[in-house]
């Protein structure tokens, strides 16, 4: 059962409604997987088993947190997950589940870790598609190769050259992105046609 005295100076450094709380979550990490390792990870303690993480524990101003790192697996999927925390914004060791609760849980993600299960991917939602503004528009009806190349491009292509235009600061900026824009087009390019493998 080694412990990391990075963890017990960020136990002591931590606010003082956090540190019951933060001291109890660890004891139980330890009663749960006793070969646990402990870590600091993106500056809060963090616990690995198996090869990967655990779990992981932080104390902020107003509250503190302990996530699992396959939180949907463990949980639940529909269990929202409120930051890091999958128990939510802790202020006293009473917001914590019962013990029995969360040995569940660290010995079901234990499970998944000796399992080499790994966490579900995040999918992102799809970005509606943007508006054409009105310059970009009408500078696409005076040139039918770029206005046809514009239309067979997927969302995401037509979204590269509006935001670029669209967030020039400069009017002059922005005419100059259009007229590049229009070119380029007019070749069949993607706005990052630099940067795409040969």
């Amino acid at each position: 059962m080694a412990r990391d005295p990075r963890i017990d100076a960020y136990i002591e450094h931590a606010a003082p409604f956090a540190q019951p709380i933060l001291r109890h979550v660890r004891e139980l990490v330890h009663a749960a997987c006793p070969g646990v390792e402990e870590s600091i990870k993106w500056g809060m303690p963090s616990f690995s088993h198996a090869g990967g993480i655990l779990c992981g524990m932080a104390a902020f101003k107003q509250h503190a947190s302990f996530g699992f790192w396959k939180h949907a697996l463990v949980v639940g999927e529909g269990e929202p997950r409120d930051g890091m925390g999958s128990y939510g914004k802790m202020t006293s060791l009473q917001d914590l589940p019962p013990d029995k609760t969360l040995l569940m849980h660290l010995r079901k993600a234990m499970r998944l870790n000796e399992a080499g299960v790994k966490s579900p991917a995040r999918k992102a939602a799809p970005k509606p598609p943007s508006e054409t503004p009105e310059d970009l528009a009408a500078a696409l009806k005076n040139n039918n190769a770029a206005q046809a190349t514009f239309a067979a491009f997927p969302p995401g292509c037509r979204r590269e050259y509006i935001e670029w235009i669209v967030e020039a600061r400069r009017e002059d900026t922005r005419a100059r992105r259009l007229a590049q824009a229009i070119a380029w087009m007019a070749e069949g390019k993607r706005r990052n046609w630099k940067y795409e493998a040969c």
